[in-house]
C-alpha cells in the first residue's frame, strides 16, 4: 500500500481573500505610503493596476469602494514591500527614499522603475528582492 495518493481533483491556485475591512485598511495604508515615497497619483495608479486617478481621488476622501483581486494583490505587494524596507532601515526615511535609488540589482534601475512597467510581476520582483535581502532574519 502507498502512502501517496493520487489526486482526483486539482488543486486551485491560493487567492488570498481580504474581508472589506482590510482592503479599506490597505488602501489608506498605501495612500500615505505614496505620500511617503512621494508617488504623483499618476505613477500611484500605475503601481495600483491603472486604476484611474478620478478613483484615487476618491480613496483620498474616504470613499474607499471595492477593489478586485488584482488591485487588492497589488496593494498586498506594495505593503510587503514597506514592510521589508522598515526591516532592513532602521532609518525610516532611509527605507523611503530607496525606491528612488538606482540599484545594481535592477541594472542601475530604480525600485520604482521597475515597478512603474506596471505588471503586478513588476511588484512581486521587488518584494521577492527585498524578502531575500532580509531572508536571515
Amino acid at each position: 500500500m502507498s502512502l501517496l495518493q493520487p489526486i482526483d481533483t486539482p488543486q486551485e491556485p491560493f487567492v488570498p481573500r481580504f474581508s472589506p475591512a482590510e482592503i479599506q485598511a490597505m488602501q489608506r495604508a498605501v495612500l500615505n505610503l505614496a505620500t511617503r515615497w512621494g508617488l504623483s497619483d499618476d505613477q500611484l495608479a500605475v503601481l495600483l493596476g491603472d486604476i484611474s486617478v478620478r478613483t484615487l481621488q476618491r480613496w483620498k476622501k474616504g470613499q474607499m469602494g471595492r477593489v478586485g483581486v488584482d488591485t487588492a494583490a497589488r496593494l498586498s505587494n506594495i505593503l510587503g514591500i514597506h514592510k521589508a524596507l522598515r526591516l532592513l532601515f532602521k532609518d525610516a526615511t532611509r527605507g523611503y527614499g530607496w525606491i528612488k535609488r538606482p540599484n545594481t540589482a535592477f541594472d542601475g534601475k530604480t525600485a520604482l522603475a521597475v515597478m512603474l512597467n506596471g505588471q503586478i510581476t513588476d511588484l512581486m520582483r521587488v518584494r521577492r528582492y527585498l524578502d531575500t535581502a532580509r531572508a536571515p532574519w
